[in-house]
Parts: structure tokens; C-alpha cells; sequence
């Protein structure tokens, strides 16, 4: 599986931004699809999951109420809607599938993993 995850950028605080990452190489609907952040010497942390059929998801506390994470499965795309951004949301942000139809809130749970998008939102 390829994910190209795309749609990072530099936004002031209280902005928004949607990230997208499209998937290749094997059949989408079979792959549960999570997003996760590392800011720079920090650990990279879950931020938000949905499952294969996109009926369930899950939200980091930090990110929940502002951050929407959904599917298309006829584009092959998993998308991430931030708003009211603030400065901690600063990071790089990947995009990762679980071959199963349920979501892992943790990263060895995922078997593939993108390239990483880069957000800075600035105070």
C-alpha cells in the first residue's frame, strides 16, 4: 500500500486546514485509516481513526471537537478537517492503514505509514 498524504501548510491560529491522503495498491474498503502528529522532539502521537466502512471513529482529547477525520472510499482518500487550529497542532502529520476493519489508536498498529505533511500554525 502507497499513501500520499498532502494539504499541509503554515496557518494562523483559528484557522483551518483539511489534509488528504490517498491510497494505492490495494483495495481501500479494506483498510482501517489513521492519522498521527510529531512535533519536533516529541513522540509521535495518535490523533485520529476510522474504520473501514467509516461508521466508527476516534479522536485524540486534544484534537476532539475541533478535528474531523472521514472517507471516501470511491476516491481511495482519507481526509482530516482541522479547525480552530492552534500553535500546539504545529507538527508533521502522517497518514497510516491497518489492513483490518477496525482502527488502532496507537501507531504499531498500522502497517503502512505516508510520507508526513507538515502544518505550523503560528500564534
Amino acid at each position: 500500500v502507497q499513501l500520499q498524504a498532502y494539504g499541509g501548510g503554515l496557518v494562523q491560529a483559528g484557522g483551518s486546514l483539511r489534509l488528504s491522503c490517498a491510497a494505492s495498491g490495494r483495495t481501500f474498503v479494506t483498510l482501517a485509516m489513521g492519522w498521527f502528529r510529531q512535533a519536533p522532539g516529541k513522540e509521535r502521537e495518535f490523533v485520529a481513526a476510522i474504520s473501514r466502512s467509516g461508521g466508527s471513529t476516534s479522536y485524540a482529547d486534544s484534537v476532539k471537537g475541533r478535528f474531523t477525520i472521514s472517507r471516501d472510499n470511491a476516491k481511495n482518500t482519507v481526509y482530516l478537517q482541522m479547525n480552530s487550529l492552534k500553535p500546539e497542532d504545529t507538527a508533521v502529520y502522517y497518514c497510516a492503514a491497518r489492513a483490518s476493519p477496525t482502527y488502532y489508536t496507537v501507531s504499531y498498529g498500522y502497517d503502512y505509514w505516508g510520507q508526513g505533511t507538515q502544518v505550523t500554525v503560528s500564534s
